[in-house]
C-alpha cells in the first residue's frame, strides 16, 4: 500500500479545508516529511483563476514544489477536464481527469467511459487520462463491476479503488484483485484502448 493525500490547488478544498494556492512550497515539503506517495490536486475554490494558462500555472506552482522535496511523489491533477488538461497535463503531472465527478451507476460509468475513450493519443507511460475512481463495491450490480473494472483496465486508466476495503465483499475483492485484467491495464506499453465501430455492412 502507497500512502496517498489530497490537496487543493485553491484557497481551499472541496469541503472547505485550507487550500495550497500560494503555499505550494511549504505544502510539498509537509507531505514529503511525512512519506506521501500520491498527490491528488483538486480544483475548488481557486479564486478566479479559470483560464487554460491559469490552470496551467496552478498545477505547474505544485509540479515545482514537490520535485523540489526530491521525493517522488505522483501527482494526479484534478481539474475535472475543464481546460483539456490531456493537451498540456503530461509536461504538468503523471496523470489528469478527463471529466467530473463519477457516481456508483451504470450510466454515469457510461457516461464517463465515453468521454475518455476518445483520449487515447494523448495517454503514455508516466502520463495518463484518467476516468475518476473505480465504483466497483459501491452499489452497481456485480455484472456492472465487472464491466467498469475491464474498461477502465483497456483504457490504461489508473486502477483507484473507492471502495471500503475493509468492509469489501469477497466478489468486490476478486473483481479488484483480477490479476488478468490488470495486466491489461499495466502493458508495457502504456497505450490506452480507444474505440471502434464495426465495418460497413457488419450484422455482428
Amino acid at each position: 500500500m502507497k500512502l496517498g493525500i489530497y490537496e487543493d490547488a485553491g484557497t481551499a478544498t472541496c469541503a472547505g479545508y485550507p487550500g495550497s494556492l500560494g503555499h505550494e512550497a511549504q505544502d510539498a515539503r509537509l507531505f514529503a516529511s511525512w512519506g506521501v506517495d500520491y498527490l491528488k490536486y483538486d480544483n475548488c475554490n481557486n479564486a478566479g483563476q479559470t483560464s487554460q494558462q491559469q490552470y496551467i500555472a496552478r498545477y505547474t506552482a505544485m509540479r515545482d514544489a514537490l520535485a523540489a522535496t526530491g521525493r517522488p511523489i505522483v501527482f494526479s491533477i484534478c481539474e475535472w477536464g475543464s481546460s483539456s488538461p490531456w493537451t498540456w497535463g503530461a509536461n504538468v503531472g503523471n496523470l489528469w481527469r478527463t471529466t467530473g465527478d463519477i457516481s456508483a451507476s451504470f450510466s454515469s460509468m457510461l457516461s464517463i467511459y465515453r468521454r475518455n475513450v476518445t483520449l487515447a493519443q494523448y495517454a503514455g507511460p508516466g502520463a495518463w487520462n484518467d476516468p475518476d475512481m473505480l465504483e466497483v463495491g459501491r452499489g452497481m450490480s456485480t455484472e456492472e463491476d465487472r464491466t467498469e473494472f475491464s474498461l477502465w483496465a483497456e483504457m490504461a486508466a489508473p486502477l483507484l479503488a473507492g471502495n471500503n476495503l475493509v468492509t469489501a465483499s469477497a466478489t468486490t475483492l476478486s473483481i479488484l484483485g483480477n490479476k488478468a485484467v490488470i495486466a491489461v491495464d499495466h502493458d508495457a506499453l502504456g497505450k490506452q484502448g480507444g474505440r471502434s465501430a464495426p465495418p460497413a455492412g457488419c450484422t455482428c
